[in-house]
Formats: C-alpha cells, sequence, structure tokens
C-alpha cells in the first residue's frame, strides 16, 4: 500500500513538472500568428491545423495531452523562416473535438494522412515528438510515399520500448491527477467543448495504458530516412532503442561501410520533458538532418 501511494504521488509530481515546463515553454514561445488555420473533415470528424510559413511542408504532431502552441511554441517561429509549417491537433486534444470509442494510433494516423490530403499535400517531412512520434512512425508505415524524411523525438514504436517505470507510471494514471493545472486552463481556452475534460482524460489515460507494437518488420521496412531523438535519461529503454536504429539501417562501422541515411542523437542530461525544452540543440539536429 505505501509502495503504490509512493508512485501515485512521485507521478503526480512528474505530471505537474511536465505541465508547467509545457506551460512555460509555451509562454516563451514567439507569438506568430498562423497564415491559415481550420478544420479537416477527416475519417468521421474534424482535425484542426495551423500553417506557417512557406516552402517545402514539414508536419508537426504533438505529444499526450498538448496543443500545438504548448509543444511547438518555440520551433514553429524558426521552421517558419524556410519552411511551410503544418501542425494539428489530434482527437480531443486543443481545438480538435473529442470523439467517442476507443483511440488508437492507426486511427490518428490515417487522421494525419486525412489532413494531408485536404491541403493537397502529396508528400512532406514528418517530425513528431512523444506520442506523435509513435504516430508518425504508423503513418511511415501506412503511407510510405507519404513521407520524405521522418523525424522521431523521445518516441518508440512499442511500448515495450519505454522503461519498466514509464510503463508502471502509465498503469496508475487518474483524471485527478491532471485537474486543477494549467493543463486543464489551457484546455478550457480552446476546446470546442469544455464538459469532455473528464472523457477526454479517461480515453487517454486508457490509450497510455494499452500496450501496442507495430511490428519490427514493418519498422525495417521503412525506406524514409530517420532521426532519432533522444534524451539519455528520457524514460525510453536504449537497448531497445539501440535495436530500433539497427532496423533502420543504423549501428554501423562507417568506416567500414557506408553512412547510414537514418540517424541516431543522444542528448545528454535530459528528461522526456527537458529534451522537448532544448530548442536551440532539436533545431540544430532538424536543420542538419532535413537539409
Amino acid at each position: 500500500m505505501k509502495t503504490l501511494l509512493k508512485t501515485n504521488n512521485l507521478l503526480k509530481s512528474v505530471l505537474l513538472i511536465a505541465i508547467i515546463c509545457f506551460t512555460a515553454l509555451q509562454s516563451n514561445g514567439q507569438q506568430l500568428k498562423p497564415a491559415a488555420s481550420g478544420y479537416a473533415p477527416v475519417n468521421g470528424t474534424k482535425i484542426y491545423y495551423e500553417v506557417y510559413g512557406e516552402g517545402k511542408p514539414i508536419i508537426l504532431l504533438h505529444g499526450a495531452f498538448m496543443t500545438i502552441e504548448m509543444n511547438w511554441g518555440q520551433i514553429i517561429p524558426e521552421l517558419a523562416k524556410t519552411r511551410k509549417v503544418i501542425a494539428m491537433e489530434m482527437r480531443g486534444h486543443g481545438h480538435t473535438p473529442f470523439s467517442e470509442g476507443k483511440l488508437e494510433l492507426a486511427t490518428m494516423a490515417i487522421d494525419v494522412k486525412g489532413v494531408m490530403d485536404y491541403l493537397k499535400v502529396e508528400n512532406a517531412d514528418v517530425v513528431g515528438y512523444s506520442m506523435g512520434g509513435s504516430i508518425a512512425y504508423e503513418l511511415a508505415i501506412q503511407n510510405p510515399k507519404s513521407v520524405n524524411k521522418l523525424v522521431i523525438i523521445s518516441s518508440t514504436y512499442k511500448s515495450s520500448g519505454w522503461l519498466p517505470a514509464v510503463s508502471d507510471g502509465f498503469k496508475n494514471m487518474k483524471p485527478e491527477f491532471l485537474q486543477n493545472t494549467p493543463l486543464k486552463t489551457g484546455y478550457d481556452a480552446v476546446a470546442p467543448d469544455k464538459t469532455k475534460w473528464v472523457p477526454f482524460l479517461e480515453q487517454m489515460i486508457a490509450f497510455v495504458k494499452t500496450p501496442f507494437d507495430m511490428g519490427d518488420a514493418n519498422i525495417a521496412k521503412i525506406t524514409s530516412p530517420v532521426l532519432i531523438i533522444s534524451g539519455d535519461n528520457d524514460g525510453l529503454d536504449k537497448v531497445e532503442l539501440a535495436k530500433t536504429y539497427q532496423l533502420l539501417g543504423g549501428g554501423v562501422s562507417a568506416d567500414l561501410a557506408p553512412m547510414p541515411k537514418s540517424h541516431l542523437a543522444i542528448v545528454p542530461s535530459q528528461s522526456h520533458v527537458g529534451l522537448m525544452m532544448q530548442t536551440t540543440t532539436i533545431l540544430g539536429y532538424l536543420n542538419g538532418f532535413l537539409k
């Protein structure tokens, strides 16, 4: 009983720190207004999107419980200087309405493709953080010709890619952990139906508790160059991460063989939340890889 209480208190603290950090990230971001925004009618619902800048398209997919601004507030203004940035909010997140039923990565990947089709984007570079990274993997598996280059930030294609402590934390999540937080304030500010807050949390908690695995064989078939960015202490199992990189053609001796088209970056002294706040570092990796 004491162990369970200790775990719950620790999880609450971690969630609160994450919320505070991402709220700070949002408030410190440059206030750049989108050139266009709206809802794409796809897959039985409507997905909110924002478009910034001009140039080769790049799609940004946020993490769980987050919004475009909260996740990408500091990244978008820099990318939009040279790229057409398309950011979207997944079902129940931000401006996108809550959808009844079980939430699945495959469904959200279909949603992303639907927005691309609606905006007449045949293919694009895709960047996903955390949950968004898993969606990006699924998108590349479902629609290989739609993804030029793929950037995965602190994410995995299977639930066993997380350390056991993270998986245990997911199992102990409860809606009340996120009540009366800046995350709730942010939800109320933009959600089309504020009464869906608790159903949304229940749906998302069920989602993060559900094991998933897209399959090693499917990851090995990804033809797009992939950049994996991970914090050294971001909760990902680094043994599994190394195996993922090998599936993508990495982990060779580049003095004896050609340099792989996919890259792996381990950022020192970074957690899952802290990594996304390292704007300069992430932009450096993005610019080098995407160019």
